[in-house]
């Protein structure tokens, strides 16, 4: 169960990752970079206190990852939508 939550809250963190990012469209890639790193820190460590378990909470962390960056995607390709159409 802690798995879960943590999963569900790591989601959350990549959601807020989507936004900060929407918002800061203008910026660099160096910076996007960044903030992906401390988005991902900030993912692990709160996982890592629900967990307690580094290489289960680097799994989880993993996991969620890619769950989101494919809904990402195929959110962003195959539905078009113009509020998920970032401009780079």
């Amino acid at each position: 169960m802690k798995s879960y939550i943590a999963f569900l809250v790591q989601l959350m963190v990549w959601s807020s990752f989507t936004l900060v990012e929407w918002l800061s469209k203008h910026d660099h890639k160096e910076y996007k970079i960044l903030m992906f790193a401390v988005f991902f820190y900030l993912a692990f460590i709160i996982a890592r206190a629900i967990v307690k378990s580094r290489k289960r909470t680097l799994i989880i962390t993993l996991v969620s990852l890619s769950i989101y960056a494919s809904f990402h995607i195929i959110l962003q390709n195959y539905l078009a939508l113009p509020i998920l159409s970032i401009h780079l």
